[in-house]
């Protein structure tokens, strides 16, 4: 996006800010023109935990117990975003990105706060076509359809795909890579199937149940 618009791009690590007016200071610095991206917003700020920002001024700290935390807090993030927003209007493009948006609170979900929720999804053989034009300018090579039908198979992220084509600028070498990572990964989820199962066994047999009970009990999960 950064390359196609020719925007500048801010990766704001919010874990590393002590304060809301520290957050002012760095957001006021960015300039037009430029994307914003906050990634794994789920993890790095307690977003979603607004009940105890809002009742902790009324608290008293030595009475409760209470003690009071440094960082962002999310009326201070969502106060600087929303400013931020409405002066630049389409010069500034925010992005956010999470692996559980149940976590995070509705206020930072509100259809006027947000224009675009796009989910990811792992990679397709489509997207890795495209993936593959971008950085190694190839649309074809006989190694095309083995890649292919490992990713239709495989869970892949679109990021794991571009940061192992990224590792050379050479079409054969950056895919031999990635015909090696995706049968990696393929070995690895199998390995974590058979895990889970015997896992699953185990634990049929210590509440006293049988391995025939197992089997039926996996087919049904199936």
């Amino acid at each position: 996006m950064a390359n196609y618009l020719n925007f500048d791009i801010y990766d704001l690590e919010l874990s590393g800010i002590r304060s809301n007016e520290e957050l002012k200071r760095l957001l006021i610095a960015t300039v037009n023109q430029s994307i914003l991206v906050v990634e794994d917003i789920d993890c790095t700020i307690k977003l979603q935990n607004r009940m105890l920002e809002t009742g902790a001024a009324g608290m008293n700290p030595m009475s409760t117990g209470y003690q009071q935390q440094g960082g962002v807090t999310l009326s201070g993030f969502l106060n600087f975003i929303d400013r931020l927003w409405s002066s630049s209007g389409d010069k500034r493009i925010i992005i956010f990105t999470t692996n559980h948006i149940e976590k995070l609170d509705p206020a930072l979900l509100h259809p006027e706060r947000k224009d675009l929720h796009v989910p990811m999804s792992y990679c397709t053989p489509c997207g890795f076509k495209l993936l593959a034009s971008n950085y190694l300018r190839t649309d074809s090579h006989e190694l095309f359809v083995r890649i292919e039908s490992s990713i239709a198979t495989a869970r892949v992220t679109l990021a794991k795909v571009a940061e192992q084509l990224m590792k050379s600028d050479e079409p054969e070498v950056a895919l031999r890579d990635m015909v090696s990572f995706l049968v990696n990964r393929k070995r690895k989820e199998n390995e974590e199937v058979i895990q889970e199962k015997v896992c699953l066994s185990q634990s049929v047999e210590e509440n006293g149940g049988t391995e025939e009970e197992s089997g039926k009990r996996e087919l049904i999960e199936e």
